[in-house]
């Protein structure tokens, strides 16, 4: 029988990001040496007293259904947090814990985002933007902005984007997947644009603040321009910060209505996040974050030697990224030197054949011609890979 699948479906794609990891999986477990550069989590373990808060959990018998979003202690630990990183007051109606930050901006989109509306969305982009925004019979609206200006938007750019239609704008800083990261003036600059606009919801997609290089400092939109706290959501989670990528925990923050109506589409899918999950995230805000500073700074140490390492690859050039775990590496020139090879989709085919390394084309995120590298994973081999590379083009 041929069953006809709903249109919303036939609008996404699967997640590339995941089926790249998961190609690599399967080819290590067929024996072949995989060096996966295309993962998108840490690869460290979840902090140990992390993980006995959650066996705590399970042994006093915290395993029944919680809230819809989130236990109280949990919101009061996020409320905590975002006064004290951030200096943001919120009160618990304007919480909400979610199965991870996807659910969280998938929720926004199918609280506001009706058909026809655009949103306004920086490329490149993490890969699920613009396919939740069209799962919301949205339109996602891009803006690209390649290295020559740093992945990073200008208030023009916005300004000359903005229609009759736009609904909201997505900012992610630091950035996946290219570590941008918005400094204050820059920020303020946009956050002019918007004040003029007052019809424009913000989405400001804060995952990996805790992850920034260099001693900077974490601003948001909101850090800069408190005026748009009425119309801006705060998304964030404990996913990257804490390793805790399985735990699926994410949070947003924001106005009450609107979190609400979020709320209220999560009780009609998967109710209330994991009870235990809850715990150990409770436990990763709420007790000492030096976990968080060893693990950014292990990741600067990579990023440092991986960019060093790519610049003297031959066609390959590659920015300084300023926070993250990923590093967005132009390939124009490597492509026009590799045989059979004419776009960054058949690169890193290229790479993950030949070389037996894992990246993922910068088409995935909309940016044709880049491949982004994940350099969390050990130092060993990031040196092997980048031998690789060497080896292959020269």
């Amino acid at each position: 029988m041929n069953i006809k699948l709903a249109s919303r479906v036939r609008r996404i794609k699967p997640s590339p990001t995941l089926a790249v990891t998961a190609k690599a999986r399967q080819l290590r477990l067929e024996d072949v040496d995989v060096i996966n550069l295309a993962a998108g989590e840490p690869d460290f373990d979840t902090p140990d007293h992390i993980k006995q808060a959650a066996i705590d959990a399970i042994q006093s018998g915290q395993t029944k259904y919680t809230a819809v979003d989130g236990t109280n202690s949990l919101k009061t630990a996020i409320i905590d947090k975002f006064a004290h990183d951030n200096g943001l007051s919120y009160s618990p109606k304007e919480i909400l814990v979610s199965n991870g930050g996807k659910q969280s901006f998938y929720n926004l989109c199918q609280a506001v985002i009706e058909k026809g509306d655009e949103v306004i969305i920086p490329a490149p982009y993490w890969v699920s933007y613009p396919d939740m925004v069209l799962l919301a019979d949205g339109i996602p609206a891009f803006i690209v902005a390649d290295h020559t200006q740093s992945f990073k938007i200008t208030a023009k750019q916005l300004t000359n984007k903005i229609s009759t239609k736009t609904k909201m704008l997505v900012l992610n800083s630091p950035s996946n997947p290219t570590g941008a990261n918005y400094t204050e003036s820059e920020l303020k600059s946009l956050a002019g644009v918007l004040i003029k606009n007052p019809q424009i919801l913000i989405a400001t997609d804060d995952m990996y603040e805790h992850i920034l290089f260099k001693g900077k400092k974490f601003s948001n939109i909101l850090s800069v321009c408190p005026e748009l706290k009425s119309r801006t959501l705060v998304l964030n989670g404990v996913s990257k910060a804490y390793s805790m990528t399985g735990w699926r925990i994410g949070y947003a923050a924001g106005p009450a209505n609107i979190i609400e109506a979020m709320k209220n589409i999560q009780s009609q899918s998967t109710s209330n996040p994991c009870s235990i999950s809850q715990a150990a995230a409770e436990a990763a805000l709420s007790s000492d974050q030096q976990c968080v500073s060893n693990m950014s700074a292990a990741f600067e140490e990579r990023h440092d030697f991986v960019v060093e390492e790519l610049n003297k690859v031959n066609g390959i050039t590659c920015s300084q990224s300023q926070g993250t775990f990923y590093c967005f590496a132009n390939i124009d020139e490597a492509i026009k030197q590799t045989e059979n090879v004419k776009n960054d989709a058949e690169f890193a085919t290229y790479l993950l054949t030949k070389c037996g390394i894992a990246v993922v084309p910068g088409t995935a995120f909309g940016l044709p011609g880049y491949m982004r590298i994940s350099f969390a994973t050990s130092k060993d081999k990031l040196a092997d890979a980048t031998q690789r590379l060497k080896k292959a083009l020269g």
